[in-house]
């Protein structure tokens, strides 16, 4: 069978990481936990982006060679995915064995059949971008856009790969495939960019002005170009040219808004075509994270740390926020003070508080034990009927990539448990001593059990470690699966509730 293969953008090596590169990481990682709670066979790949001429220049204004840069930049990245609890299986490296062959080989490929041929180049060049720049990238006023840098105007010979004979092809495949991108209106930015005629790619850079980067296997005085090594890594990963067809073609490619076009939506389904090599099935496209509206960039300095959050909140509490904030495809506002609003509001009053409060009542009234229930009035089938429509909501949203929808459906599942809390009034009926009020009690304990720990497994794919810890702290071993795990059957009575745990502490001011 298949794997299920989602991959991140590979990061590029030429800094640290930051909020974008975060909420990358976490947003493929919560879809790849979703689809194994579904029952699906994930392969999961993030990864790291080595070679260029920015990194060969970083490198030398440190005084190191281009290798030791990428290795203390790999760690960098290495320890984000570790500490935000990222569950990918691979982690590839461009500057790999595995990766250099697979390059070479589909560079030779095409070679072969005749799709790359050497030329003369007359024109302009971004250094920060590492590409040529054609009169169209020009502002309104002949000046070129922040974005490129410095521009300058080069002439040298240079390997091309013929993309433009493959336009038509490709507006039709998009016409046919409406579905490719994600969200959709993302395609039509696609198809309304190749209107214009495209050029053929360059895809080599000379020895003599980058010697970082990865040779071309008909002529060892050319590197290759930066995208077109990386954008390889997604098939090198894969083993697909190695003959494992277990991975590709990869289901999603996600990616954000600034790489889509052209490297993942025009070069990318390109190459493969050329290649005979079965495209993506699908690009996932995600916003910006802004500040007061502006744009999050290294260059900028307008960037935040996401490790201080985790290192302070928590992980799981970061996770959540960037998820439940943004709407996938969307830009989406960072702004400490709404993280603590929904730090505070939503985990620590809605949910921590709930667990916290279930522990005490359980220890107190029932000896730490969960109990039967025995009663089902209005109050309990109204919040069974609603776990059921919640349920089958969050797993549709999920489906779509709407995580903050999903959200919000859970936890306004959560608050209807904290109402029911306030409706029964266990510490009252604690106290009564008329007939029926011991099993309204231990009814009332049992379900709001019940509801925490469906309510955890759902949560599971955004905040692993606050979902398994709660269904432990119920007396369960954590489950990852949906499954049967969604069904309201009372399985936890007779279980012994842990001891009680903050699990978001209040932040100090």
């Amino acid at each position: 069978m298949k794997s299920f293969y989602i991959t991140t953008a590979i990061d590029y090596a030429n800094g640290s990481p930051h909020l974008g590169h975060a909420y990358e990481k976490v947003l493929t990682d919560v879809v790849a936990r979703f689809r194994r709670a579904k029952g699906d066979s994930v392969y999961f790949l993030t990864g790291l982006d080595e070679h260029g001429q920015k990194v060969q220049q970083s490198a030398e204004k440190q005084g190191v060679s281009p290798q030791e840069f990428c290795d203390s930049v790999a760690e960098e990245f290495q320890a984000l995915c570790r500490n935000l609890n990222i569950s990918n299986d691979d982690y590839i490296r461009t500057t790999e064995a595995r990766h250099k062959q697979v390059v070479r080989d589909f560079q030779q490929s095409l070679f072969d059949k005749g799709e790359i041929y050497k030329g003369p180049y007359n024109g302009f060049y971004s250094a920060r971008q590492e590409q040529f720049l054609q009169e169209r990238d020009r502002n309104e006023d002949g000046s070129w856009p922040e974005i490129f840098g410095e521009v300058s105007e080069i002439s040298e010979e240079n390997y091309y790969f013929k993309l433009s004979q493959y336009q038509d092809w490709l507006i039709g495949y998009l016409q046919e495939n409406e579905d490719f991108i994600f969200p959709r209106f993302r395609q039509k930015q696609v198809l309304e960019f190749l209107k214009e005629p495209l050029n053929d790619l360059c895809i080599s850079r000379p020895k003599s002005r980058l010697a970082w980067g990865i040779s071309l296997p008909f002529d060892e005085d050319y590197v290759t170009y930066v995208w077109f090594d990386a954008l390889i890594n997604y098939l090198t990963a894969s083993g697909f040219m190695e003959g494992d067809t277990s991975r590709w073609p990869a289901d999603y490619h996600v990616i954000g808004k600034d790489i889509m076009v052209p490297a993942h939506s025009i070069y990318w389904p390109i190459m493969l075509k050329a290649c005979d090599i079965p495209l993506p099935k699908h690009l996932l496209v995600h916003g910006f994270w802004t500040s007061s509206g502006a744009k999050m960039s290294k260059s900028t300095g307008n960037t935040v740390n996401p490790l201080d959050l985790a290192d302070k909140f928590g992980v799981d509490s970061f996770r959540y926020f960037v998820t439940r904030e943004m709407n996938v495809g969307q830009d989406s506002d960072f702004s400490e003070e709404q993280f603590l609003r929904r730090y505070t509001s939503e985990l620590a009053n809605d949910l921590g508080n709930l667990v916290s409060r279930l522990q005490n009542m359980v220890t107190r009234y029932t000896d730490g034990v969960i109990p039967a229930a025995s009663i089902e009035d209005d109050e309990e089938k109204d919040l069974k009927t609603l776990w059921a429509e919640t349920s089958g909501k969050v797993v549709h949203l999920a489906e779509g990539f709407q995580f903050h929808q999903a959200l919000e459906e859970t936890f306004q599942f959560i608050r209807s448990i904290n109402r029911y809390v306030e409706q029964r009034a266990p510490w009252k009926l604690a106290k009564s001593e008329e007939a029926g009020d011991r099993a309204l009690l231990e009814t009332s304990l049992a379900v709001i059990a019940e509801g925490l720990r469906l309510a955890s497994i759902v949560l599971g794919p955004v905040m692993p470690s606050t979902s398994d810890k709660i269904q432990r702290l119920l007396g369960s071993e954590p489950v990852q699966t949906f499954s049967d795990n969604l069904v309201w059957d009372f399985r936890l009575e007779g279980k012994s509730v842990g001891e009680k745990t903050i699990l978001f502490p209040r932040p100090e001011k």
